[in-house]
């Protein structure tokens, strides 16, 4: 019989739980997020939360590998890389016996439910673990380790699985906690080493993580532009050799003075015979005569603080987690937490392990085709942007003549990163297709004003080497400003009707709406605009009408956060200090909502809710408690943030210095403004890899028009349309429709902002205090 002081602790009332959270198999950025958000879900539900240390070793181990956590031990963890509550291999665990010590410890720290971070291995284990858990509890009775009272409010087991992995190998989800930060650290190396390749005449060979998975393989092939890659999946075909050369040498002919190949460690051909970096190497320094060397990234893939995405994707499957486990039942299947799209999900865990698995079945079986098919259809639109990208003369993929359109591509609105990605992609499947494109420079005021220009007018047609090295560049090569075709909308069909163009794609935030709705309203006026048109939105602000996902947000985000970590990390060491920091976004709280989340904000201020002094009362007297409390505790530094248009009444500044006078000299405060520098910079990998799927998507929208009539394509409202990414698809919204249903005009915003509802978020896991919970006089709460 269990000793007495081993009873389990009395289960919490209601359905509230003691949910302990690990982290598991390979470290991944963003899984400290994952642990936080869980601790602090749960907390906030009015449950326990427990973190096992170093993974199922910790739960074989059990005593002070497990232990309950509070609010303030997770306490400035967003920011931190690998999992700081460790991980570790654990044969115990593969093996019966082992699992029933793991059971024996829950019970006995009275955890009912487990949330864990790991890969496909890690989460198999742990719905394995699940299924035995009746037989696991029955054995310890019978062999008098516990007694029956004590395993009686122990009969079943909850677990919720959160995917951290670096591949992003996992089917059913588009993206994994950790891929996104690792695919960040690869680009960052290939922009370094294309600088030097470039200055040398070089060829690299990089080699990338990815032993089943060439997600990374390919993702960094889309966002470098490289010129040839290798992942286990898709082997190159049998003649590889010499169509890899072939392709280098066309390009090196047109004028390239630098090669990237990729490779993924798992990389083989048709045979399966490995393909090494060394033996890519070899080919185009013996071939090519190229001077060639090899670059192996290794563990610099993994390491590292967490990107914006990974932040905010851990931090919102932690807190799904939680909820998942409040609303299961005995019979739920052990859920895995995903994401599609832009959408958080729910997916049975088993079903994508076993679709995961898979895959490298079909590897092993040379049924490439099924390989493919396994991977989320994402994946594949990703392989297909690539291959139609990379190489423009593919006679296959070549239109007839009488189907090849003109396409005008134009940026309109203020810079953001990823315009150039897009511009570089459409124009490389324009040529691929068989079509012209032509770029229009210096947006509206550049075509009216410059389009004749001697010797180089604003309108022109655009070749595969001007573009070739715009896919990491930020801001606008061609230029962009905020004017609209309304300044002088004669003009504008007359330069239309000049150039004979048969498409145009635009590329910016709400002022290429805003013309896009105009030329709209004046086909009636002018038969030039009577053409089909198409907006990828690109914006630092996200506030397009039609979509949930702008291109330059990410990028925006990362410089937004990279910021405030260095500020918090100031106010952190002082330990007495907040910052009020001010962000861009124009009228749209996206920005500040989504970095709140990023950076654990402890309060921010949107224009969609705007500043009340009752409100500002409520967050100096949470601030006061919370320094009270602290007591010079280290990662005491605290944020907030507050839009550029949240009010016109309490500024940045004017909050900083409200918040100082009340603090009567118990802490301080400051404000800082990063201003521009959340515009600029290098795009980030997910702004590049989408601009690229997105644009390519938009120039085939805009070919289904091909050889349509002016009156037909008039006649059909759909011809000028938005792409967007809506909860978990991407989809073509017809202006028409977007800007009487979906448009506040006033505010330059969507009607329906579908990220609304992160304020929440944000709030709870800050521990920001509800009005509803507070005196209004002076902000104190009742708790």
């Amino acid at each position: 019989m269990a000793p007495a002081h081993q009873s389990p602790p009395a289960p919490l009332p209601g359905k509230k739980r003691r949910i302990g959270v690990m982290t598991s198999g390979g470290d991944a950025p963003g899984m400290n997020g994952a642990v936080r958000a869980v601790v602090r879900m749960s907390i906030a539900k009015g449950c326990e939360a427990y973190g096992v240390y170093e993974g199922y070793e910790g739960l074989v181990q059990g005593g002070n590998l497990i232990k309950q956590m509070y609010w303030e031990d997770v306490r400035g963890w967003l920011s931190e890389g690998g999992t700081l509550i460790g991980t570790a291999r654990c044969k115990a665990f593969t093996e019966r016996p082992g699992r029933i010590r793991a059971a024996k410890n829950m019970v006995l720290k009275g955890i009912d439910a487990l949330v864990i971070c790991g890969g496909d291995g890690s989460l198999t284990g742990a719905d394995i673990f699940r299924h035995e858990w009746p037989g696991l509890i029955k054995e310890l009775v019978e062999s008098k380790e516990l007694t029956k009272e004590q395993v009686e409010p122990f009969k079943h087991l909850n677990i919720v699985g959160l995917v951290g992995s670096i591949d992003n190998d996992m089917s059913s989800t588009d993206a994994t906690i950790g891929c996104y930060s690792s695919l960040g650290r690869i680009c960052e190396a290939v922009d370094y080493i294309d600088a030097t390749a470039f200055s040398h005449q070089r060829a690299f060979v990089i080699e990338v993580m990815g032993r089943h998975c060439g997600w990374l393989a390919l993702m960094a092939g889309v966002s470098t532009g490289a010129d040839f890659i290798f992942i286990p999946e898709k082997p190159p075909a049998e003649s590889w050799e010499t169509d890899m050369c072939t392709i280098i040498a066309k390009h090196r002919k047109l004028g390239k003075r630098k090669t990237i190949v990729i490779v993924a460690e798992g990389a083989h051909d048709y045979a399966l015979n490995k393909i090494s970096p060394s033996k890519v190497k070899d080919l185009l320094s013996n071939r090519l005569g190229l001077d060639t060397r090899i670059t192996t990234l290794g563990h610099v893939q993994r390491g590292g603080n967490a990107c914006a995405y990974d932040r905010l994707l851990s931090t919102l499957q932690g807190v799904n987690a939680v909820e998942a486990v409040l609303e299961a039942t005995p019979e739920t299947p052990t859920p895995m937490i995903a994401i599609i799209e832009n959408k958080i999900v729910r997916a049975p865990l088993m079903e994508a392990v076993r679709a995961t698995q898979e895959v490298a079945y079909a590897i092993e079986a040379k049924d490439f085709d099924r390989a493919m098919s396994l991977r989320d259809a994402e994946f594949t639109e990703y392989h297909n942007a690539y291959m139609t990208t990379t190489a423009t003369d593919q006679p296959a993929l070549r239109l007839p003549k009488a189907k090849h359109m003109r396409i005008a591509i134009i940026h309109v609105g203020a810079p953001a990163g990823g315009m150039n990605s897009a511009t570089r992609a459409a124009v490389a499947y324009c040529l691929t297709r068989g079509h012209t494109p032509i770029a229009i420079h210096n947006g509206f005021s550049g075509l009216c004003r410059h389009h004749d220009d001697k010797p180089l007018g604003s309108v022109r047609e655009v070749s595969w080497l001007d573009v070739e090295g715009w896919i990491s560049k930020g801001g606008s090569e061609i230029g962009t400003n905020r004017v609209l075709p309304s300044e002088d909308m004669p003009k504008t069909a007359e330069c239309f009707k000049l150039y004979k163009f048969d498409a145009i794609f635009f590329i910016g935030g709400f002022e290429a709406f805003t013309s896009v709705s105009e030329l709209r309203q004046a086909r009636k006026q002018y038969p030039a605009f009577r053409i089909p048109m198409v907006i990828l939105p690109a914006t630092i602000s996200n506030n397009v009408p039609g979509t949930e996902y702008s291109v330059g947000s990410d990028t925006c985000l990362n410089a937004l956060v990279g910021y405030c970590d260095a500020i918090k990390q100031s106010a952190s060491a002082s330990r007495r200090r907040v910052f009020v920091v001010e962000t861009q976004g124009g009228r749209s709280g996206y920005i500040a909502t989504m970095a709140g989340l990023s950076i654990g904000a402890t309060a921010v201020y949107t224009p969609e809710e705007g500043i009340g002094i009752k409100m500002l009362a409520r967050d100096i007297e949470h601030l006061r408690v919370g320094f009270a409390k602290d007591r010079g505790q280290n990662r005491a530094g605290k944020l907030i943030l507050c839009n550029e248009h949240a009010s016109k009444t309490y500024t940045t500044e004017v909050i900083a210095n409200m918040i100082r006078e009340e603090s009567k000299g118990r802490f301080e405060s400051r404000f800082a403004i990063p201003g521009h520098v959340q515009q600029g910079g290098t795009p980030s990998p997910m702004d590049r890899v989408r601009a690229v799927r997105l644009a390519v998507k938009c120039v085939q929208f805009l070919e289904g028009y091909a050889g349509q009539s002016e009156d037909e394509v008039a006649a059909d409202e759909h011809s000028m349309a938005v792409i967007g990414i809506k909860g978990a698809s991407v989809v073509f919204g017809p202006m028409a429709q977007l800007e009487t249903e979906d448009t506040n005009w006033k505010d330059r915003r969507p009607l329906q902002e579908s990220w609304l509802e992160l304020r929440s978020v944000v709030d709870t896991l800050s521990g920001r205090p509800k009005a509803e919970d507070c005196c209004e006089g002076c902000g104190r709460s009742d708790n």
